[in-house]
């Protein structure tokens, strides 16, 4: 709500409303290393890929979580308009988060601008003081808008995908079924956002913004950090629930995006697309023994 409402319904003075307003969003962001707790080099294997043997286990053993950028509609000045305008066509964040397979964000970078591509908040997020961890030998799912590198799996591009394993078209080959549980477990991170933002709709992004750039920023880590209480003691499975049902009608039978990447092939590139191939082999091969 805008501060004039709250106003109106406390019966106090707008200073008064701001006045706490901010203070009670520095502390929620002081929650911060308590709630946003990224993997550790000797974390464990993530329940919802261990108990999922055969589809996601061993395939995915090495991989701690999913990442996405997802927009925020911020007021700017008229100078900054076109630094902030997305391809939703009005002034938004560009926000990275990664999260786990249980719908829990680890990592959060808010504030870049609409504009700015996924990969360069990206590359900011990995040489920030307080960066993005990727612990040793493991490594995050995300979409085709990434570049592929040992740290960041990415599906195979320009290959078509069904949305269901044994549906009447089943997948054809090794990249077609990598393609498909890569997809079906990175939507974790599409989940997260999508139950983030249905609980906070003062950051949906569809909502008109009250506050200034900065003060967006801080709101949508406060959201996030709340978000995780929240799964921890109230998950709100009805919540859940209705997300999932938007994403699933959302998702049509498509290509994989088949524009190519901006990264040169280097060894980091080769590294990423020796654990893809080597996961789609393994995955594809167990794939036709079950099916036999």
């Amino acid at each position: 709500m805008r501060n004039r409402v709250i106003k109106f319904y406390f019966r106090r003075s707008l200073a008064t409303v701001s006045k706490h307003f901010r203070k009670v969003l520095r502390a929620v962001i002081s929650l911060e290393d308590r709630f946003l707790v990224q993997p550790k080099d000797d974390g464990p294997i993530p329940n919802e890929i261990l108990l999922r043997q055969g589809k996601f286990y061993p395939y995915f053993e090495k991989c701690v979580g999913a990442i996405d950028g997802t927009h925020i509609r911020v007021k700017v000045s008229s100078d900054q308009v076109q630094r902030y305008r997305s391809r939703k066509q009005f002034p938004t964040h560009n926000n990275l988060v990664a999260c786990t397979f249980g719908l829990q964000f680890t990592y959060v970078l808010a504030g870049w601008e609409g504009s700015a591509h996924d990969s360069k908040v990206l590359q900011d997020a990995l040489s920030r003081d307080d960066r993005l961890f990727i612990p040793r030998g493991r490594y995050y799912l995300a979409d085709a808008g990434y570049a592929l590198t040992g740290s960041f799996i990415t599906p195979y591009r320009g290959v078509r995908y069904h949305l269901k394993e044994y549906s009447i078209h089943p997948p054809e080959n090794e990249r077609e079924l990598f393609n498909l549980r890569h997809s079906s477990l990175r939507n974790a991170v599409e989940r997260s956002i999508g139950v983030l933002k249905k609980r906070f709709p003062i950051i949906a992004s569809g909502s008109e913004p009250h506050y200034n750039e900065e003060t967006v920023s801080d709101m949508f880590l406060a959201c996030c950090i709340i978000h995780n209480y929240l799964m921890g003691v109230d998950p709100d499975e009805e919540l859940i629930a209705e997300v999932d049902e938007e994403i699933m009608h959302s998702e049509i039978e498509r290509n994989t995006l088949s524009t190519s990447s901006s990264s040169s092939r280097n060894d980091n590139y080769r590294l990423g697309e020796a654990i893809r191939d080597d996961i789609a082999s393994k995955m594809w091969h167990d794939y036709n023994l079950n099916v036999s």
